[in-house]
C-alpha cells in the first residue's frame, strides 16, 4: 500500500506470472471496497506483456513498464 498526503491509497501487489487472473485482485478488491473513495487504485505487477483493466480502478501491468517511458 502507498498512501498519498491527501490520504488516498494505492494497493500494489506483485505475482510471478504471465498470466493474471481475476481471483489474483481479491485482496486489492476487499481493500477498494473497505476504502471507498480513498482508494486511488490497485496494480497487480506481472511478468506478461499487456496492460490490462480488471475492474473497478485495478490494473494489470508488465513489470517492463516500470522501465518504459511513457
Amino acid at each position: 500500500m502507498i498512501e498519498a498526503r491527501d490520504g488516498t491509497i494505492a494497493g500494489v501487489e506483485s505475482k510471478l506470472t504471465a498470466s493474471v487472473r481475476a481471483h489474483d485482485f481479491n485482496g486489492l478488491r476487499h481493500l477498494r471496497d473497505r476504502l471507498g473513495e480513498r482508494f486511488r487504485a490497485g496494480v497487480v505487477v506481472h511478468t506478461g506483456p499487456d496492460t490490462l483493466p480488471f475492474g473497478d480502478r485495478l490494473w494489470a501491468v508488465p513489470v517492463s513498464a516500470l522501465w518504459t517511458p511513457v
